[in-house]
């Protein structure tokens, strides 16, 4: 089923859900009866919401980036500066933001804006990350490999749709649509392909992983919880019992804490990796063009340097990223918003979603010892066939994702117009993302298609205080 039957289906849906016109007007009567019925429902509604507990509110987590929180909601959300970064320090802040909105361009050209290519996903860092935010289908990108996580021999780790001078871009990724029945309810899987392969077909073997990029806020506080505090829910063989065998990702002699499958430890190798892999920037830690050998016309372009983003520029667009204040909840004192989090608790999202850590000492100063509310716990989880994407990467097998945080994750509607949630971006909204919870996530999914509408509408309203 490709994407645009997916929207005629959504208006047939629309239309039985409402009912269509009827050849007997009802009775005054039954119209009463029902009015009636409306009014004792909602009163029971009141009174069932009254009943549910009211998770305490503690200390300091309506301001869940400590003392880097800032007041701003709103498209600008994601854009500003920690609350506490010092005056000194603004214009490092002002480098790294002027880098990230940069737009490369191919070799050779000037000096400091060439490098771009030869093949690419994207111009400018902002071009997935709009306004520091989300991703969504018109900016995913494709990655691809084994399910060991061997590259494709031809097309290397991710797909590059485009090339630069005269060099082919690899290939066009496209998507259908089928509706499958998941936790009671119908939701639709997306199904990617890559069209207009430039080098012929992909491996027999090959998995096509879809990703989104993630909204930024906050990479520095998470960079910087000590390792211990992350281990503390570290169970790969599940010696507690509860049903989580969450697990750190451990890349030679660091732990992974950024990206979808926990492949980068730290900000800074992140950076490096996108710039790579998305831009075809090379850096210190990424040296080497995303060409491979049967790529001729790719290995022999013109080049921006060696490497084309250097230690500094790197640094300076790394600091940018860690030092971007975490936007405050809103309505976080609000009885329906506690009574949800009381809900989020006794489903066990918090078991992975863990909510506060404290930070340890970071080289940027601002970020030491912060009280921080990011609800999550970095750790690889197996989520199940359903959202397995058969494809391992870093130290995360082919159904294992890292727990993503939850902080901010709301204002994504508001800072790029729309909220696509997982991986791929296939849930449109909270419940949908839920439901495709399997794996590691399945008793807390259960748990939630079990709870009234009064409990499941406590719960999202506190989502959406986050």
């Amino acid at each position: 089923m490709h994407g645009s039957t997916h929207f005629a289906l959504l208006g047939l849906f629309g239309l039985m859900a409402c009912g269509g016109p009827s050849g007997d007007a009802p009775l005054d009567g039954a119209l009463g009866a029902d009015a009636d019925m409306r009014d004792q429902e909602s009163d029971q509604g009141r009174s069932d919401a009254a009943d549910m507990r009211l998770a305490p509110l503690e200390g300091g987590e309506l301001r869940p980036g400590g003392e880097t929180t800032v007041d701003v909601a709103g498209e600008g959300a994601f854009v500003q500066r920690a609350s506490n970064l010092a005056l000194t320090r603004r214009n490092a802040f002002a480098a790294g933001l002027e880098l990230f909105r940069l737009r490369w361009v191919p070799a050779p050209g000037r000096a400091d804006v060439d490098g771009l290519g030869p093949v690419f996903n994207a111009e400018r860092c902002i071009d997935c990350h709009g306004a520091n935010g989300r991703g969504s289908r018109d900016t995913i990108l494709v990655r691809i490999g084994s399910a060991s996580g061997e590259p494709d021999p031809v097309y290397g780790h991710q797909i590059q749709p485009f090339g630069t001078n005269g060099v082919s871009g690899e290939g066009s990724p496209q998507f259908d649509e089928e509706l499958r029945t998941v936790a009671g309810s119908s939701l639709f899987y997306p199904l990617y392909r890559i069209e207009a392969l430039a080098f012929g077909p992909l491996s027999s073997d090959a998995r096509l992983s879809p990703r989104v990029a993630q909204q930024l806020v906050g990479l520095g506080l998470l960079e910087t919880i000590d390792e211990a505090s992350l281990r503390q829910r570290h169970d790969p063989d599940d010696d507690d019992g509860d049903g989580i065998t969450g697990r750190l990702a451990e890349l030679d002699g660091a732990i992974g804490r950024f990206g979808w499958k926990a492949a980068q430890p730290t900000v800074e190798a992140q950076t490096a990796s996108a710039f790579l892999g998305d831009m075809g920037l090379t850096s210190p830690l990424f040296p080497n063009e995303n060409c491979t050998s049967p790529q001729v016309a790719c290995s022999l372009a013109p080049d921006g340097g060696a490497p084309e983003v250097s230690a500094t520029r790197l640094a300076q667009t790394a600091s940018y990223l860690r030092l971007l204040g975490v936007p405050a909840r809103r309505n976080g004192d609000a009885a329906d918003v506690r009574r949800g989090k009381a809900v989020f608790m006794d489903i066990g999202c918090e078991r992975c979603h863990r909510a506060t850590y404290e930070t340890g000492v970071a080289d940027e100063p601002e970020l030491s010892a912060q009280r921080i509310w990011p609800y999550t716990d970095l750790l690889l989880h197996d989520m199940g066939e359903g959202l397995a994407d058969g494809l391992a990467e870093g130290d995360a097998s082919g159904s294992e994702w890292r727990t993503p945080p939850l902080w901010s994750l709301a204002l994504v509607r508001e800072v790029n117009g729309t909220l696509r949630l997982l991986h791929d971006g296939r849930a449109e909204n909270w419940d949908e993302a839920i439901r495709w919870h399997d794996g590691e996530g399945s008793e807390a999914r259960e748990a939630y298609t079990a709870l009234s509408e009064e409990e499941s509408d406590a719960l999202h309203a506190f989502l959406e205080s986050l």
